[in-house]
């Protein structure tokens, strides 16, 4: 039996993995690792170790179409280069100009390509979502999958083309039937990987109002009934496996609720893909614009912070706030984000669209700027006691510097961490000038050390004494958009 990935028994909000209190966390390359031919995954997972990162996606089945605003990624393969789980053999052509496959015949370079992903994986501790289904979105994106009837000679042609809506329903029986074989054998194939967290559906969609198409119930019960076959393969087999998900939102306008993901649904752990209207215990929460350089500081740490009192992990899955912009303003925002999302309480994993086949371990400018920080970020969290550490609502840190946001992370009465970010939007005058003040905040009686950490140049400042007791005053130095305020118990 593997070590394999559980959430903590001492802390329901991190996870422990090979005796290890451990916290998702990454810049990814966008999930086509195995579906992509081209793409030397070595050289992905070694970087991605070196630079501290604890999780990476991968799709198993899913192909995306390019567009202007999101033109290139690993899960936009050329037709030749696309590697899918079953075999093409003709004798007519899918609708991508290549063979039809045939749905009875695996394709075993596939899955030699998911054995040595995982397998490698492992070897480094990275955690892995296998995961095994998306949304189609469009006709000309569910024109690539090999579950379209007219891509493969096994499933009998319908009357009419299947909408691409109803994939993910069970309408369909044959085309059900398929699924659940691609979920059958890709949970025999990994069941032996203790790495590995297995996602039913990439943002799950539902359509309201729009007469005969699919609405939320009908979405969240074709995704129950996966989550079902997976519990029961996995009763007979050695390992079991945590499995991550979402309840069916809306994409336009956006409307995704969480209430039904953390309490009703059978998930272990709950992927948000922060958006606008995002929506917990009633209230909603603007996440920010797809691909808009937004910040939108403020409603991701309150969000985060009230799927805090919720009864699972919470993982901000998929972060594409600015991720079409690969220069330093950009993942500036995604590291923000990132440090915000964890010292609330979640996990974080933004897509590096600087990370591509040939480019596997991003370029030069990204490895100096989010691919560092991000590893900057994995080690300080990791730093700490995370089996007993927990967000600090707002309120404890009673002054701190103009146009600031605070983020507390703390082990009470032994170690407070303090996140202070410049919470301005990149067009608001003064976004990005120095920022200087001081704190204030109550601390329990004893000795401490205070430092300061940069999350850009990853290094601590000397650690200077403080008293504890009511009303600690500190002074900060002038830091330009976030710095780290680290405060631990001398005696």
């Amino acid at each position: 039996m593997a070590d394999v990935i559980r959430i903590h028994p001492e802390n329901r909000k991190v996870f422990d993995y090979r005796g290890r209190a451990l916290v998702l966390l990454c810049a990814t390359e966008h999930y086509g690792a195995v579906i992509n031919r081209p793409f030397r995954f070595e050289r992905y997972l070694k970087d991605a170790s070196e630079r501290g990162q604890t999780l990476t996606r991968l799709f198993t089945l899913f192909r995306e179409l390019q567009t202007p605003v999101n033109p290139y990624s690993t899960c936009k393969p050329e037709s030749p280069d696309f590697v899918a789980p079953f075999e093409r053999t003709g004798p007519g052509n899918a609708l991508d100009g290549q063979p039809q496959y045939d749905l009875a015949r695996w394709n075993a370079e596939y899955f030699d390509r998911l054995h040595a992903f995982l397998s490698l994986a492992e070897s480094y501790g990275i955690i892995v979502e296998v995961v095994l289904f998306s949304n189609t979105y469009k006709d000309e994106v569910w024109a690539l999958n090999p579950l379209n009837p007219a891509n493969n000679i096994t499933m009998e042609p319908p009357e009419q083309p299947v909408p691409w809506q109803e994939y993910m329903t069970c309408r369909r029986k044959d085309l059900l039937d398929w699924q659940r074989a691609h979920v059958r054998r890709i949970v025999e194939e990994t069941n032996r990987y203790g790495n590995v967290i297995y996602e039913i559906c990439n943002e799950p969609c539902y359509f309201p109002d729009t007469g005969d198409l699919p609405g939320s119930e009908e979405v969240n019960g074709w995704q129950a009934q996966f989550i079902a076959q997976i519990r029961e393969i996995e009763s007979g087999m050695p390992n079991r496996h945590l499995i991550a998900g979402q309840e069916a939102m809306t994409i336009r306008p956006f409307d995704q609720p969480s209430d039904g993901s953390f309490e009703a649904m059978d998930f272990d752990v709950v992927n948000i893909h922060p958006l606008p209207n995002t929506v917990c215990g009633g209230r909603s929460y603007d996440l920010g614009d797809f691909m808009s350089k937004q910040l939108k500081l403020r409603p991701l740490r309150d969000f985060t912070l009230a799927a805090y009192g919720r009864p699972k992990p919470l993982n901000h899955d998929e972060d594409n706030i600015a991720t079409q912009y690969k220069e330093v303003e950009g993942w500036t925002v995604h590291r923000k984000r990132a440090w915000t999302a964890l010292f609330s309480g979640a996990h974080y994993d933004m897509i590096d669209f600087s990370i591509l086949p040939y480019l596997e371990t991003g370029t030069p400018d990204s490895r100096s700027g989010i691919r560092r920080w991000m590893g900057n970020l994995a080690g300080f969290i990791h730093s700490i006691d995370l089996a007993r550490a927990h967000p600090v609502m707002p309120g404890w840190l009673l002054e701190r510097p103009d146009h600031t946001l605070e983020s507390v992370f703390a082990v009470a009465g032994e170690d407070y961490c303090i996140y202070l970010a410049d919470a301005r939007e990149r067009e608001d005058t003064g976004c990005g000038d120095p920022i200087e003040g001081g704190l204030c905040f109550d601390l329990p009686q004893g000795t401490f050390e205070m430092s300061c950490f940069s999350p850009a140049d990853g290094v601590y400042s000397p650690r200077v004494p403080l008293d504890g007791g009511e009303s600690r005053r500190v002074v900060l130095q002038a830091f330009r958009h976030d710095v780290v305020i680290r405060i631990t118990k001398v005696t």
